[in-house]
């Protein structure tokens, strides 16, 4: 099945309530098959309707606050347009789910991958996970919602356009029974009750404001353990984990390409062989973005001292923003790795093996450290 389906069969098997819908390309068959469902009768929930992304999140936070599991999937403009209601998701702490298809953002106009839409949302306190294929963004919807109801803060789930969301390959389906017994019902404590009238979202003092955001702060970072543990029982329900990184021949690694992800599954092919050539590459992963993993990260590349970090994506002005946050993360390091910034793939541009085979070999002759973004122009 495509990506986008495997996103609607864990939005139905995690016994979704509330769905708020606006579709916009790549995105709109994942609102297609769950419609399909809700019109069979096979999706037992309310399916709404709505007439922009921006009040399809405003009706995914007023329904998780009462109690419900909610669901919502947009790309590119769609995110942009939602820009202000993700900050109150988040100020609501309400554990809202929703699938993002990296689509470019205008203009020029395009319907191409590019991972820009939902970084450019990384401060708007959301959880952030990136999905290398279909079956890892089945996997991590139905891990997204057991991590955001336990630390009361909405998760994102990002696959790209038509690399993950179109193209067509095997996934494992688990049993509804499986999934039960993993995702318990939700519990929010802090739900709407006729019984106890209350107000969200007062003006409140300065002092009260750094409050909440200091306790939203504590809860964010303690996804990263949260996420790990969520991972291993999912591992011990279903077979399969991710972990929040990933380390593919790092070990041994004189260079370690970093990615995020469809480019990632190129790049295990493209590091197997440059292995066979005795070159010494090795891989890093990054699943999850926010919060970003630095401890994890520190500990995968002690020792190391050339990586590339391979962005499709660009701050412009600035460089890739995967190799952002990893030379913060590493800023203190005793090795003093020398980082490079890879940009590739941007706007869908393809990233063959044969590209990232010729970023490895060139970082393993470079020896001085380049900090402006070094731009990937084949392909």
């Amino acid at each position: 099945m495509t990506g986008n389906h495997a996103v609607a069969h864990a939005v139905k098997l995690c016994r979704t309530p509330l769905i708020a819908a606006y579709p916009i390309t790549p995105q709109t068959a994942i609102y297609e098959k769950l419609s399909e469902w809700e019109a069979s009768g096979v999706l037992k929930g309310i399916m709404m309707r709505t007439e922009s992304e921006h009040s399809a999140m405003a009706s995914c936070i007023a329904a998780s606050l009462t109690g419900v599991r909610t669901f919502t999937a947009t790309s590119s403009q769609g995110i942009a347009l939602m820009h202000e209601m993700l900050h109150f998701a988040a100020g609501c702490r309400a554990p809202v789910v929703m699938a993002n298809v990296n689509r470019l953002l205008a203009a020029p106009w395009g319907f191409w991958a590019d991972q820009l839409d939902s970084l450019s949302q990384r401060d708007t306190g959301w959880i952030q996970f990136y999905c290398e294929n279909g079956q890892e963004a089945l996997d991590t919807v139905i891990q997204s919602y057991k991590i955001a109801e336990q630390v009361y803060l909405p998760a994102m789930i990002a696959l790209e356009a038509f690399f993950v969301s179109h193209f067509m390959e095997p996934v494992d389906i688990p049993e509804q029974e499986q999934v039960d017994r993993y995702l318990p019902p939700m519990d929010l404590p802090h739900k709407f009750d006729i019984d106890k009238p209350g107000f969200v979202v007062p003006v409140v003092s300065s002092e009260l404001y750094r409050k909440y955001k200091h306790m939203a702060q504590v809860s964010m970072d303690s996804v990263k353990e949260i996420a790990g543990q969520v991972d291993q029982e999912f591992k011990k329900e279903f077979g399969r984990g991710y972990g929040i990184i990933e380390q593919v021949m790092v070990e041994d690694a004189e260079v370690v390409i970093v990615t995020a992800g469809s480019i990632t599954s190129t790049t295990r092919l493209a590091v197997k062989g440059l292995r066979k050539q005795g070159n010494k590459i090795g891989l890093l992963k990054m699943r999850l973005f926010r919060p970003f993993p630095v401890e994890a990260v520190q500990i995968a590349l002690r020792g190391k001292k050339k990586i590339a970090v391979i962005d499709r994506n660009i701050s412009l002005g600035s460089g890739g923003i995967f190799c952002q946050e990893l030379r913060a993360a590493l800023i203190h390091s005793s090795d003093h790795p020398l980082i490079y910034s890879y940009i590739a793939g941007i706007g869908g541009t393809d990233v063959t093996p044969e590209v990232i085979q010729k970023i490895s070999l060139e970082v393993m002759d470079r020896v001085d450290p380049f900090d402006q973004p070094i731009w990937v122009m084949d392909g």
